[in-house]
């Protein structure tokens, strides 16, 4: 009995030293034989869904021809992996060290300088720039009041090694904030960086094995055709900010997107943004993408057409930049002009053909060029064409006119004679050429008052008128309101009032500034935008069409209209025929010989309509103005023209006729829109 449980006893030995023999062999296969194989299955077992961006749709001019497209750019992103925080640290750190060497650009929002010593907002001053750190403090959740208990917070609470130098902590936490700012996670990688050189490529690339969690991905991005044309109405894009994100998660936007920023890139906004796509993504548990498979693809965005025509926009701002270089190089007081902008439009419809800004900035280069720009006293990202305001100077005197003729107090066939200095109200006003010559214009009707600009005519017209009334006929004329562009940044103005000056300055109205007001100054201020509306409004008869930018836009499947810019009537000025003809005449004759522009458009072939303008400042010499239409016996195109510190309205009447040379094809021959059919004189 006992030798059977032995048996019994070593049988089951035997079974167990085979049985373990066996799992041995397999172990042995699996880690040895075939651990490589397996190893790398294993690695790549993480899978997640991610988006793919869609490309953006493309804005074009008039006729089709490319302002904005989209190119293909390297980015680089993290992926979540299982690294320590002094893993991640090192490997941005890595990262941010290689971006520096080769001058790229990558996204840091962190309100802190370089060494973290001191908080940014450096635009800001007193109360505004103490509640822009409350609130980032408040977001971020940090209790320390100084920018280097910040630093020393955010070193805390993402684990950065006290050992690295104040420089290299800041770089690190800069990202780590954006990181977080931006809800990093296995299923939201961060995009560090868009559009990296290919040198900086090739780098990750070779040495990827030191880069943990980093991946090079392929996405669209924007591409301005033309470099700084149209720089301002076409605007930029970038990442989304937080701020930005909190108004739009609900319309589907992640906090890895790029939007629109400004111009006509944030107007067409929900029209060109397109449908981002999603991809099945295996990666490594270091982060590396194994395989990449698309499950449902991007749809880009539709096409946007703009009024803009392209070679009437490089016309205007080549034309600006040389006028003011000539200007610059012709003066020696020191008040040279420095800065300027110019609007045209189709007089018929209200649409923007161009608007140039001068200086102006390429939004290619955007975020590297920022702080030049920011600093530049010139501050060329300031559109000047709809946020300027100027004084109109004896541009306005076409509206005393109007008013004047149409309320009865005056008539076309009236002469008046300048006396040189008028008197009224114990007062005397000085007529400009009593002023320059001791002189005096003589008996002038209302045309021969516009082409000589006489301001002895027009203070009597507005004393007869009275403020209320021109401030009528401003209001329904447009002037001291809104245009209706679609881009932000436009500036209301200002139609001078009684109502004005006792707000802003505290002060009574008095009948002299009646008189000031009827030669176009008192506090009488305009945008460049403005006038071109009021000079629009006058070609066309007395109809004021919203001013637009935006053409039409397309389904890019379909080919159907989703948005149309059709001609939109803001207001209308009544004027009878004779008054028409009048104002007609007189800026006609302004073009004529004896004029004020005759020197720029005596001989030119097609027959324009102009008024020049001076306008006094506080330093320096005047402020050129300058309005135009043409042509004279059917007007198409309107143009107004300032230049801060020109001296003269004439002095910059060339721009507008660079502007008409381009618009009636001289000495050029006609091109094709993109329906193949010849432009005549009206693009």
């Amino acid at each position: 009995m006992q030798e059977k449980d032995s048996n019994k006893v070593v049988v089951v030995y035997i079974f167990a030293a085979l049985l373990m023999i066996l799992i041995l062999i397999r172990l042995i296969d699996l880690q040895l034989v075939k651990g490589k194989d397996y190893a790398l299955k294993s690695e790549s077992h993480l899978v997640s869904s991610l988006n793919v961006p869609a490309p953006r749709g493309e804005i074009l001019d008039r006729y089709g021809r490319p302002l904005v497209i989209n190119r293909m750019g390297f980015s680089i992103q993290f992926r979540k992996t299982s690294a320590t925080d002094e893993q991640l640290n090192s490997t941005i750190l890595a990262i941010v060290n290689l971006m520096d060497e080769y001058n790229q650009n990558y996204v840091d929002t962190l309100p802190l300088n370089e060494d973290g010593s001191d908080f940014l907002y450096m635009q800001y001053e007193g109360e505004e720039r103490q509640s822009r750190i409350d609130k980032f403090r408040d977001k971020s959740k940090l209790k320390s009041t100084t920018a280097g208990g910040v630093l020393y917070e955010l070193c805390e609470r993402y684990g950065i090694n006290p050992a690295y130098t104040l420089s290299e902590k800041r770089k690190i936490a800069g990202v780590r904030y954006e990181m977080e700012t931006r809800v990093f996670s296995a299923s939201s990688p961060y995009t560090f960086a868009a559009d990296v050189d290919e040198s900086v490529v090739m780098i990750l690339r070779e040495q990827s094995m030191k880069y943990d969690g980093v991946n090079i991905v392929i996405n669209p991005v924007r591409e301005y055709v033309n470099g700084s044309l149209a720089s301002h109405i076409l605007g930029r894009v970038g990442i989304i900010y937080q701020e930005e994100y909190e108004l739009l998660k609900d319309k589907n936007y992640g906090m890895n997107d790029i939007i629109g920023k400004d111009g006509m890139e944030k107007y067409l906004e929900p029209y060109i943004r397109g449908t981002d796509g999603k991809s099945s993504v295996e990666q490594t548990f270091k982060g590396k993408t194994t395989s990449v498979t698309n499950e449902v693809a991007p749809i880009p965005g539709d096409d946007a057409l703009l009024t803009i025509d392209i070679d009437i926009q490089r016309a205007a701002e080549d034309a600006l930049a040389r006028t003011i270089a000539d200007l610059q190089a012709g003066d020696t007081s020191g008040n040279q002009a420095k800065v300027g902008s110019c609007v045209a439009v189709d007089v018929n419809t209200g649409e923007i053909l161009a608007i140039a800004s001068y200086p102006s900035f390429n939004p290619t280069t955007f975020d590297e060029d920022y702080n030049d720009l920011y600093n530049d006293p010139l501050k060329p990202m300031f559109n000047r064409a709809l946020g300027g305001a100027y004084a109109p100077g004896s541009t306005f005197k076409m509206l005393t006119a109007i008013a004047g003729l149409e309320e009865g107090v005056i008539t076309t066939d009236e002469y008046i004679k300048d006396e040189g200095v008028y008197e009224y109200y114990g007062q005397t006003f000085d007529c400009w050429i009593y002023t320059s010559t001791g002189e005096n214009h003589g008996y002038v009707n209302v045309s021969e008052a516009i082409r000589d600009s006489c301001n002895y005519y027009f203070y009597e017209t507005g004393r007869r008128l009275g403020v209320d009334k021109m401030m009528e006929y401003g209001k329904s004329i447009g002037l001291g309101e809104y245009t209706g562009i679609e881009i932000e940044g436009e500036t209301k103005g200002v139609l001078a009032s009684p109502e004005y000056k006792q707000r802003i300055f505290e002060q009574q109205w008095f009948p002299g500034d009646t008189l000031q007001m009827a030669i176009g100054q008192s506090f009488n201020l305009f945008s460049p935008l403005q006038l071109a509306s009021y000079t629009a409004t006058l070609a066309n008869g007395g109809t004021r069409y919203r001013l637009h930018l935006l053409k039409n836009v397309r389904d890019r499947e379909t080919g159907e209209y989703v948005v149309s810019g059709e001609p939109v009537v803001l207001g209308q000025i009544d004027m009878k025929d004779s008054t028409r003809d009048a104002i007609f005449s007189g800026m006609r004759k302004v073009c004529q010989e004896g004029g004020t522009a005759a020197s720029v458009f005596a001989e030119y072939p097609i027959p324009v309509c102009a008024k020049t303008g001076s306008a006094q400042v506080n330093t320096g010499a005047a402020n050129g103005v300058f309005v135009a239409f043409a042509p004279a016996d059917n007007p198409r195109i309107a143009v107004a023209v300032v230049v801060e510190n020109a001296g003269s309205g004439n002095s910059i009447a060339p721009i507008a006729r660079e502007i008409f040379d381009v618009y009636f094809q001289l000495n050029k021959t006609p091109q094709k829109d993109n329906t193949g059919t010849k432009n005549q004189l009206l693009p």
